[in-house]
């Protein structure tokens, strides 16, 4: 197990495979059923699970920069796609994990970046073990 994954970042790990799994199996479905019905949503939330899964093996696996770069594009996501969908909700007939900065899932996802951040830096300035 890397230094990343180990302690508190084995939760967020498994926060974030957990959010891996939900996203993709959501955009997955909603995309083979209703493609038509709003498929930039449906393709957002798609796009959200793949760099979850990325932030999930960079973090398990101590890639650092892949993981920083993961995350703060994941930050400015949810922050992007939140604000977007505040400001005009009519362009999403329907929710992405990011919409309304991840209200229909407990605000998780607007949270789990700065955590992902905060762990990251945390991380960096401890001494490498071994």
């Amino acid at each position: 197990m890397s230094e990343l994954s180990s302690g508190p970042g084995r939760a967020l790990v498994a926060v974030y495979a957990v959010f891996t799994l939900s996203a993709g199996a959501r955009s997955g479905y909603q995309l083979a059923t209703a493609f038509d019905h709003a498929p930039v949503a449906y393709v957002l939330s798609a796009v959200a699970a793949l760099i979850y899964l990325l932030a999930t093996v960079a973090l398990w696996t101590s890639r650092r920069r892949v993981a920083l770069a993961a995350v703060g594009v994941e930050l400015a996501g949810v922050l992007g796609i939140g604000l977007y969908s505040v400001l005009d909700p009519g362009s999403f007939p329907e929710p992405t994990v990011w919409s309304q900065f991840g209200a229909g899932y407990g605000y998780i996802p607007l949270i789990l970046p700065v955590l992902g951040l905060l762990w990251l830096r945390r991380g960096a300035r401890e001494p490498a073990n071994g």
